[in-house]
């Protein structure tokens, strides 16, 4: 990651790096799923409703076990542009000793927003299908793989980026408290202070 980060985005950064530390803390492999997720070419959804429908997403982690279970974190960004439209950059991470098939769990996931979120509105991009995730940071992280891990890092740096072009303020009609950035609640008793599980 060479490029200069602004203090907004090397803030989201630390937070995702020590989230990440703790999941490893907690999971010996996790499995990470990157979904992007927007709405068809001709949909026109309001900032507010696409909010809705990813907050109706992350509710349905308790009630959805075939999609969710083991489900152990994610992480999440939501941008606007006049081409895409409100759209969503996601990692959902998986306890990686249960769960094994990123390109399949990535089909659930994005099918599952496609037809039961958004009622058919939606469409979804699998990366670890498409962007064969393996050499991109994505899909099995073993907690001993330095180099994937860092891998890793710069795959979810990618959610933690402050596009000035893509700010959700431009199309936030009712001025909705609404984060760009989100990710799940660290790890009940966890450090917090990196990575102490050795070989």
């Amino acid at each position: 990651m060479d490029k200069k980060y602004n203090s907004k985005e090397l803030k989201r950064l630390e937070s995702t790096r020590l989230y990440l530390d703790a999941l490893q803390e907690k999971h010996s492999k996790l499995l990470l799923v990157r979904v992007d997720l927007s709405y068809g070419e001709n949909e026109n959804v309001t900032l507010e409703q696409a909010n809705k429908d990813f907050n109706r997403l992350l509710n349905n982690r308790r009630g959805k076990p075939k999609i969710f279970k083991h489900n152990v974190g994610y992480t999440e960004m939501v941008e606007h542009t006049d081409k895409k439209g409100v759209h969503f950059h996601t990692a959902f991470i998986f306890d990686g000793q249960k769960v094994s098939k990123d390109q399949i769990k990535g089909e659930q996931l994005g099918v599952h927003w496609r037809d039961n979120i958004t009622k058919g509105k939606g469409v979804y991009y699998n990366c670890n299908r498409n962007d064969y995730g393996e050499h991109h940071g994505i899909g099995m992280l073993d907690h001993h793989d330095k180099d994937k891990r860092k891998k890793a890092d710069e795959a979810l740096a990618y959610l933690c980026k402050d596009d000035k072009n893509q700010d959700i303020q431009k199309v936030n009609t009712n001025n909705t408290t609404i984060k760009q950035f989100r990710r799940g609640r660290m790890p009940q008793g966890t450090s917090k202070k990196g990575r102490p599980r050795n070989k």
